[in-house]
Parts: C-alpha cells; structure tokens; sequence
C-alpha cells in the first residue's frame, strides 16, 4: 500500500509528505528581526499543542540563560512583570487560550512578541506595534514546528539571550534536506525505514520515550501520532519513567496492543542511556520489545532536527494505512465550535 503513489495522492489530499519533505526550507525561512530591549529577568512562552512546540525544543536546544516558562492555560504566572519578555504564539493566530495570556501580560506590562501566520494576533500586533514574526503557511501548526524554532532563536537572540543559534539552525538545513531523501514515499518499503516502522505500529497505541534532550521530540511523536494518525497515543521522559511507569508495564500479559517507541540519542546524560538498556532487560518478557530509534547527527539540533521530521514521515504513512488524511484535525475544528 505504502509504495502505491496512487494510493498515496488520493489519501495525502493536502500533501503532508510534500511538506514534510520540504520541512528543511523553514530552517532558512527569513523573519523580520524584532527591535527588544534587553536586561529580561524570565522569558513566558504561550503557545498550545503545535504552536507550543518549538518552545519545548528550545528547553534542549539552544537552552535560555534566564528562567523560562511555557504557559499553556488561560493565566499566566503570577511573577509577570515589566521585566519579561513575553511571547505569544498561535499559527492560527486565533487561540482562545493565548489570547486571553496576552491580555493578562499587557495589564502587567511585559515585553509583548507575537509569533502567527495570522488571525486575531497579527491584528493586535499591527494595531498596538507589536513586534511580530509571520510563520509560513505549512497548513497545519505541527507541521510549522522548524519555522517556528526559528523564530523563536531570532527573538530570543535580539533579546540578548542566545547568541549564534540562527546562524547554527540555517548550517543544518542541508543536514536535514540529505536525511528526508531515505524516507520519501517514491523509496520502497524494503528500502525505506520510515514506511516499515509505521507497519510495525499499524493496529496499535503507541508510548514514546526519550531522555530529558529528547523529551520534545517524544511529545512531537505523540502529537504526530494523535493528528497525523488519528492514533491514540502517550509519551514519556526517562528518568521520572523509572519512578513510577515502569512499574504500570509489569502486569498483564506480554502481548499488550501497543507498541513502544524508544528515542535514544548519545547526547544523553550517561546514566540515562543507561536506564534505557536496564529498562529493556527488566521489561523483557512484560511489554512489547521497543522499537530503538537510535537518533542521528553529530550536534544537538543535528538530532532533534532529524528525529523530529522522521517522526513526521511516520505518523504520515501510519495515517494512509489506516485509510485517512493525515492534515485535518475535524474534531479540534469541531470541539472548537461547539465550546463557542
């Protein structure tokens, strides 16, 4: 099925793969450098599902020098003040949650970035001169993850915070151009990992795992596998997997409906590559074995990067072998309707 182009096109009908492929151009996409002051003592990301995501990424790569949070409810935290530097995101622009965060931080003064592909957002950024960062349109939020990173490294390195993290993002566009060549859909399914993977997870709920570096990427895989595939999934973070869900996995029989997902990367902590292979050997025999993605590059954001867009490729064809179209999320659409 998944090397029928045919197929592919009728199911894939707003080109997932097609951008997915092309994920690669947002690292070099050009946004407006924001002017900001500097001297913030925090920075408070608001952003929900995909539009959050880039922030979760930033927490490994490239880190902030100054507490950070991501605030994704309807208030932000009580410490907001003249002295943040305050960030709302919605590639919509319309998110109910976000727009009510940035109500609250204008009361309490704060520094007021907006990053969008439009909506509601972009008109206040315009109407109050807010400095704001268009996102390319990429259809959906998840898949804008690379552009939104993006912008997110040019505010936080006009604010002073970073330094050398735009430039080190456009050096891995190639890097990551070079890497999607292995999972595009004209490659074989014998040949091509990202295809044989998602038939090894057809039929079943998915658990991803990853260390503390790729914790984001762990939860872009779930939020991948739940829009994307229309597939329940959860996801974790070793070591507070030890503490408490290793124990869930130790009862019931092995042949559980699921399947486990591992995301390793060698920039881990030492003992947390570690847990990884105790973890399998104790977990033998009561859960499914789990699919070892070891994650590649030779840098950081090399192997976020990557990890990230192989998920992406997987989630995809997991949607076409469950017969769907990968882009619409109709029940967000109509969740979002009947909340009014």
């Amino acid at each position: 099925m998944l090397d029928d182009l045919k197929y592919i096109h009728h199911r894939d009908g707003q080109d997932a793969l097609g951008i997915a492929e092309h994920q690669a151009e947002q690292l070099g996409h050009q946004f407006d450098k924001p002017e900001l002051g500097s001297g913030f003592a925090n920075v408070v990301y608001a952003g929900m599902g995909g539009s959050a995501l880039a922030a979760l990424v930033a927490r490994s790569w490239p880190g902030i020098n100054v507490p950070f949070e991501i605030c994704r409810r309807y208030d932000i935290p009580k410490y907001v003040s003249e002295k943040t530097l305050f960030i709302a995101s919605s590639y919509s622009g319309n998110t109910e949650e976000i727009l009510s965060t940035l109500a609250e931080a204008e009361a309490k003064k704060a520094t007021v970035v907006i990053i969008s592909q439009g909506g509601k957002l972009s008109e206040i950024a315009k109407a109050k001169n807010y400095p704001a960062l268009a996102l390319p349109d990429t259809k959906q939020p998840r898949f804008a993850v690379l552009a939104s990173l993006k912008a997110l490294a040019t505010i936080l390195e006009k604010a002073g915070l970073t330094d050398g993290k735009v430039e080190e993002l456009v050096k891995t566009t190639d890097f990551l151009k070079k890497s999607v060549e292995a999972w595009l859909p004209t490659g074989p399914t014998k040949e091509n990992p990202a295809k044989r993977l998602a038939e090894e997870l057809a039929g079943k709920s998915v658990a991803v795992y990853g260390g503390p570096l790729m914790a984001p990427a762990a939860y872009k895989w779930k939020i991948n596998f739940n829009e994307n595939a229309k597939n329940v999934a959860w996801w974790n973070e070793l070591p507070e997997f030890d503490h408490n869900e290793l124990s869930g996995w130790t009862s019931h029989p092995i042949h559980k409906p699921y399947a486990i997902i591992e995301l390793r990367s060698n920039f881990e902590h030492p003992r947390v590559q570690k847990r990884f292979e105790v973890g399998e050997k104790l977990l033998s025999g009561r859960r499914p074995a789990p699919y070892v993605v070891a994650v590649q590059g030779g840098t950081l954001l090399e192997q976020l990067v990557w990890v990230i867009a192989y998920g992406d490729f997987v989630s995809i064809y997991l949607a076409l072998l469950n017969g769907i179209n990968p882009s619409p999320v109709d029940i967000v659409e109509k969740f979002k309707k009947e909340l009014g």
